[in-house]
């Protein structure tokens, strides 16, 4: 058989890097997160069944200014995670695949995980702006 010059594969070099492939790797990255934080908890439910001191040590470590930074970036992890695994949800059932809808996901994406507050987020998405960047 002859051996072509041509690469097996597409190497990344070909590819232009995308938004969409910075949501995808923070998506993985925040289930990662989750996943630590889910370490956590069990740590603070075994703490609490420890008795009195070992949960006000648990307390202490999260009042803490890294406890209160730990569990502000789980909060973001978990709402973004939230909002990118619906969003995949919506494209399981095929639909939401044309550039302006891609965009306005992506933005909204983005609000649901900074604005938590469901009234917030309905206002938000009512208003949202698409605008090409």
């Amino acid at each position: 058989m002859a051996r072509s010059d041509r690469p097996l594969s597409p190497h990344l070099g070909v590819y232009r890097w995308q938004i969409s492939n910075s949501l995808s790797i923070l998506h993985r990255a925040t289930g990662v997160m989750l996943s630590l934080g889910a370490v956590a908890l069990v740590g603070w439910l075994v703490a609490i069944v420890a008795g009195p001191a070992a949960y006000a040590s648990v307390n202490g470590f999260f009042a803490s200014p890294l406890g209160a930074l730990m569990l502000f970036g789980w909060t973001f992890c978990f709402f973004y995670h939230l909002a990118n695994g619906i969003r995949h949800l919506v494209w399981d059932t095929g639909h939401g695949f044309d550039k302006d809808r891609a965009r306005q996901t992506r933005l909204a994406g983005r609000w649901r995980c900074s604005a938590p507050d469901g009234r917030r987020l309905d206002q938000a998405l009512r208003h949202l702006e698409v605008r090409d960047t």
